[in-house]
């Protein structure tokens, strides 16, 4: 199974007067746009998740909902607490491996650094960090089920990469 893993794409800046609460911080207009054409660009190379993990805070949502929204079969978008900041792997890899009974490519929205400890730690460098960018995307294939050191790591993309 291909799991997809994703870092939220551009979103407001930090700043404590308009965003007291930083949880509540949405994606910029042109963060939106630059990830469709991120989206674009990796759906039109292979990429087509089935179901996506999404964490709840909206930045994540609305990465998630451009993500959905450029792939064939709209996939559902499923808001995960294990996605919040501060990941929980352990409750990931049971969500993921009930969803790979029917899904044989699933996505992950969520955020820095969790993303690049996540992707680390199912490659079998649990202590790692793997940079994500912003709106980055990697693939980690299983042969199995999802299992936490058992993954490869086929590709990791920037935005920059992709000409976005």
């Amino acid at each position: 199974m291909d799991l997809y893993i994703v870092r939220h794409a551009w979103a407001a800046d930090r700043d404590d007067a308009e965003w007291p609460d930083d949880d509540l911080r949405p994606l910029t207009e042109e963060g939106r746009g630059r990830f469709a054409r991120v989206v674009e660009t990796l759906v039109s190379r292979g990429m087509s998740p089935r179901v996506i993990g999404v964490s709840p805070l909206p930045r994540c949502v609305e990465t998630a909902q451009l993500l959905a929204a450029g792939g064939d079969g709209k996939p559902e978008v499923v808001p995960l607490d294990q996605l919040r900041p501060g990941s929980d792997l352990d409750g990931l890899l049971r969500w993921t491996v009930r969803q790979a009974r029917s899904h044989e490519r699933i996505a992950w929205v969520g955020h820095a650094p969790d993303v690049g400890r996540l992707t680390a730690a199912l490659i079998g460098q649990p202590d790692g960090l793997i940079h994500f960018a912003k709106g980055a995307a990697a693939c980690v294939r299983f042969d199995g089920p999802p299992t936490r050191g058992e993954g490869e790591l086929c590709w990791l993309v920037t935005a920059k990469m992709l000409g976005c």
